[in-house]
């Protein structure tokens, strides 16, 4: 019989990380029960393969799960094969054409080996919904759509906005949600897990079960993790992620990144740091007792430890202090030469112009992050001008190119020149 831990201290955990719980007092309700009976929750996450590489921000939940894992519920990672085939219509404007079944077939493979990364293999069920729904007759479809209205999809702020602004809605995006929520009543799980942009999909979970004679499960959602500029959502498509597989050197280095700010909400939805330690290293830092860039440093080398390993996060963090703290520039390093007026440029715009930014937009971005130094030292205003008369040379991440001297010049020019 597993030996759980006391009710308060496994919602205390449960809650760390978590944007909101549904409802609590039937979380509290089943740990009773659980610890009771000594039978786990089955606690449930589903997710689409609709890409091969996940970053940091799909690890947020995927980390909600482990806890649950840690405190000894069997935790149910269910790989929507079948749904993934439908496409999730959640923050969509418009729809979009099915996967194949060989492209999710692919995509699964790989997912199955990125969350073990953060899941025990040896303890968690990998389960897939086609097992269920490959048996699926016309007539199950039918008797499953009866169990929901109309009225009650356009609740669903996406096909509000649509049907408002009479935009098109495919018949099976709405056979998404109901098809997600059956997934809850196939596993009778107890609570299920989604990111706060997932609540409408994960409460029609509860009612479906309701409608099959089920009790309900506890909806808990995690909240949606800011990517590198601290402010829009990570995505790579925004250049703002976190790859879990990219190299120790390059995810240690992004982490670095970030302000002193968002480093606290990095502690809480990426690591197993409890919520008492962390406020107790905030206090710290408040005090003049620790400075936030050790701090920052122990989240980074946590990060990496993660999806590589302990070795690689210590040597990622040396790599990284010989690099960005001593100034120690690799021998071979890239150069440019690059005209301007006056040998002066906006450091955006040299960015751009030396293919360490894709746009000056870009480049922006990246500075604001604090991800850009200019002969070591870190420039976040993406107005600063650089006299280029001079050496000078740029580090982003690992990136680092050299601007060939010319004549003679004074380095970092502070004041701004129009655009």
């Amino acid at each position: 019989m597993p030996n759980f831990a006391s009710v308060d201290e496994q919602i205390a955990y449960i809650k760390k990380g978590s944007a909101e719980i549904i409802r609590e007092a039937d979380l509290r309700a089943k740990l009773e029960k659980s610890r009771s009976t000594g039978k786990p929750l089955k606690v449930k996450l589903g997710m689409d393969p609709t890409a091969p590489d996940l970053h940091l921000g799909h690890t947020v939940v995927l980390r909600k799960l482990k806890h649950f894992q840690d405190l000894g519920h069997t935790v149910i990672f269910l790989i929507g094969d079948f749904t993934g085939m439908i496409g999730d219509p959640t923050g969509r404007s418009a729809t979009r054409p099915p996967l194949t079944r060989e492209q999710i077939d692919q995509n699964a493979e790989t997912y199955k080996e990125q969350v073990f990364k953060i899941l025990d293999p040896v303890k968690t069920v990998v389960d897939f919904n086609s097992r269920w729904f490959s048996k699926f007759s016309a007539e199950d479809f039918i008797r499953l759509t009866a169990k929901y209205t109309v009225s009650q999809m356009l609740e669903r702020e996406d096909f509000h906005k649509r049907f408002r602004d009479e935009k098109p809605i495919a018949m099976h995006e709405l056979l998404y949600p109901l098809a997600q929520g059956y997934d809850s009543v196939a596993l009778e799980a107890d609570v299920e897990l989604g990111g706060t942009d997932q609540k409408f999909n994960l409460l029609v979970g509860r009612e479906l079960q309701r409608a099959y004679g089920q009790e309900s499960q506890v909806v808990l959602t995690t909240p949606i993790l800011e990517g590198l500029d601290g402010v829009n959502k990570m995505s790579k498509s925004l250049g703002n992620a976190v790859g879990i597989h990219e190299p120790p050197l390059e995810m240690y280095g992004k982490i670095m990144s970030i302000s002193d700010e968002m480093m606290w909400r990095y502690y809480e939805l990426l690591t197993d740091v409890q919520l008492p330690e962390i406020e107790k290293m905030k206090r710290d830092v408040s005090s003049g007792v620790a400075h936030p860039m050790a701090l920052k440093k122990d989240l980074a080398r946590r990060i990496v430890a993660d999806f590589h390993s302990a070795e690689a996060a210590t040597k990622a963090g040396e790599d990284w202090a010989k690099q960005f703290q001593k100034g120690e520039v690799p021998e071979k390093v890239e150069e440019a030469t690059v005209e301007a007026p006056e040998n002066r440029l906006r450091i955006d715009k040299l960015m751009a112009r030396v293919g360490l930014a894709g746009s000056v937009s870009d480049a922006g971005r990246m500075i604001k992050q604090g991800a850009v130094r200019v002969n070591g030292a870190t420039v976040r205003d993406p107005t600063t001008v650089l006299d280029i008369s001079t050496s000078v040379t740029l580090q982003v991440g690992r990136k680092i190119k050299r601007v060939r001297p010319g004549i003679p010049g004074t380095g970092i020019v502070t004041e701004t020149l129009p655009s």
